[in-house]
Order: structure tokens, then C-alpha cells, then sequence
């Protein structure tokens, strides 16, 4: 992916939020703790789900692919934002740019792949519990997932390649807090329309086409559980699913809304806003989604702080 000889500007400057001058400690330390609970919270969820025996199954095993995912994809963006908030220089390199999308591009990507895999774990485990265990075996569960990764950074790939082909000669400046797709292609001064249709068409395939198989899978569900006739069953197979269809309520409906256009996004700070949805708020809200809306985990978790408590009982004593 080289870049073309005619490019003239070799770096961006990223505006970042627009906040006025007494308020920029406070959003730095609101970020910055958003981002550490971020992080933390997913670490958590990870160690859960591999220090505990009773969490050996596919749901939990794709969600510590999710949460794994999530840690790098707040890191490829929060912390150049946040330091933002309190550097003087806003600059970035043409290649730390494009580095940038390109990480943030796959991880998305890899997160939309992984929600319509657990959709599909969920229709099986719920629709065909007797034969659970021999289609979404270990081996599948594998390829599902390493499946999801190929197949994100491939595509963030085929993209990223197209945008730095595109000549920049200026402004440099990017109205946004991180180098996505729209605003590059807006500073392009070149005809940028094969990069920003391969976008889309990309866009298209990595967002819809999960999503499609999210929505059947919950609607094949609905209908398995409205012949549930236990309602205590039928309560347990909606609490599942509740947490998992949240999360990706939030992340496609916003995903989509920026990306799903065949032409270029103008940056406003609406959008912004919305970025920051699925950058920051969805990230740090899908472990607590997730923990709150699942006895299992929150049982694993209350036996591992008991543990603790018992380890350190007995070594004070």
C-alpha cells in the first residue's frame, strides 16, 4: 500500500472535540477513565471466561474473542484523543493515519462478525439444544473465530489500500478525533469516487450481511420460544439473548449510520457524537451488559472475589 508520489501533504491535524479551553482537564480525565474502565472491564470478563471451568462453552468462548477485540479497538483511538485534550500539537503522520484506520477499520469489522456469530451460537444453544454440542463444537467455534478476524483485517485491507492511493494536497486539517473513513475522503483532490464506492460495497458486505444473519437468527428464535410452553424456560431464553441483542442494537444502528453511504459523510459534530457512541460508549457499557444481564458470569465473578477473600483471610492469619 504505498502512497502516490504526487501526495504533497505528509501529515493531518486533527481538531478533535470542540471544547472550550477551562474544560479540557475535565474531558481529558473523563476519557482517560472511560478508557481505563474499559479496559479493565474487558481484562476481567477475559480472565473470567478462562479461569473458569463452568464458562467452557462457545457463548463465553466468542465473548472473550469480543471483549479481547474491544480492548484494542478503544486503544487504536482513545489515547491519541486524549492526549489531545491536553497536547498542543494535534498532528498526525500520513502513515499513522493510515495505520490507524486500518486497525480501527478491522477491529470493527472483526466486532460485527463476532455479534452475528453469538447470534448464531444463541439460535443453536436455544432452537436445537439436544445437537448444541456437535454443531458449535470446539474445532467450529475456532474457525468461527479466527474466521471473523481473517476475514475484518482482509477487508479493513482492500480499503485502506484504495484510500491511500488518493492524492492529498490540502487543507490538512481532519474534523474528527480520529482518521476514519469520510473525512479522508473529503480531503482527497483527486476524483475519489472508486475508493469511497469500494467503501461502500465494503461497508455493505461487513455490516449487512452479519446483521442479516443476526436478525434471522432471532427471529428463528422468537418463534422457538413462543412454543416454549414452560414459562419459566420461555423467561430464561429471552434473559440470554437480552444482553446480546442490546449490544448489537446500539453498534450496527450507529455503524451503519455512519458508514452505509454511498458517498462520502460531511463531519459535523453530530457525528462526532455518534463516533463516539460506538468508540467509547458501546465498548465500555458491553461488559457491564453482559455481567448484569448473565448469572453465570456473575456467579464466576462472586466465586472468584470469595476465593480472594479466603486466600487473603488465610495468609493474614
Amino acid at each position: 500500500m504505498e502512497v502516490s508520489n504526487h501526495s504533497t501533504v505528509k501529515e493531518f491535524i486533527l481538531l478533535g472535540f470542540p471544547v472550550a479551553p477551562h474544560l479540557k482537564i475535565l474531558f481529558f480525565a473523563i476519557l482517560l477513565i472511560a478508557y481505563l474502565l474499559v479496559l479493565t472491564e474487558n481484562i476481567i470478563v477475559i480472565l473470567t471466561v478462562w479461569t473458569n471451568h463452568k464458562l467452557d462453552c462457545p457463548l463465553y468462548f466468542f465473548l472473550s474473542n469480543l471483549s479481547f477485540s474491544e480492548i484494542w479497538y478503544v486503544t487504536v483511538t482513545v489515547p491519541k484523543t486524549v492526549l489531545g485534550f491536553v497536547s498542543v500539537t494535534k498532528q498526525i503522520s500520513f502513515m499513522g493515519c493510515r495505520t490507524q484506520l486500518y486497525f480501527f477499520l478491522s477491529l470493527g469489522h472483526t466486532e460485527c462478525l463476532l455479534l452475528a456469530v453469538m447470534a448464531y451460537d444463541r439460535c443453536v444453544a436455544i432452537c436445537k439444544p439436544f445437537h448444541c454440542s456437535t454443531i458449535m463444537r470446539h474445532t467450529v467455534c475456532v474457525c468461527l473465530a479466527v474466521g471473523s478476524w481473517w476475514t475484518g483485517f482482509l477487508i479493513s485491507g482492500c480499503k485502506v489500500f484504495f484510500i491511500s492511493r488518493l492524492t492529498y494536497c490540502g487543507p490538512d486539517i481532519i474534523n474528527h478525533f480520529f482518521c476514519d473513513v469520510s473525512p479522508l475522503l473529503n480531503l482527497a483532490c483527486m476524483d475519489m469516487e472508486s475508493a469511497a464506492y469500494t467503501d461502500f460495497v465494503a461497508a455493505l458486505f461487513i455490516l449487512l450481511i452479519p446483521l442479516s444473519i443476526v436478525i434471522l437468527s432471532y427471529t428463528y428464535i422468537i418463534f422457538t420460544v413462543l412454543h416454549i410452553s414452560s414459562v419459566r424456560r420461555c423467561r430464561k431464553a429471552f434473559s440470554t439473548c437480552a444482553s446480546h441483542l442490546i449490544v448489537v442494537i446500539v453498534f450496527y444502528a450507529t455503524s451503519i449510520f455512519i458508514y452505509v453511504r454511498p458517498k462520502p459523510l460531511p463531519v459535523h459534530d453530530t457525528n462526532k457524537i455518534v463516533s463516539a457512541l460506538y468508540t467509547v460508549v458501546v465498548p465500555l457499557f458491553n461488559p457491564i451488559i453482559y455481567c448484569l444481564r448473565n448469572q453465570e458470569i456473575k456467579d464466576a465473578l462472586q466465586k472468584i472475589l470469595r476465593n480472594r477473600d479466603f486466600l487473603q483471610k488465610r495468609h493474614q492469619d
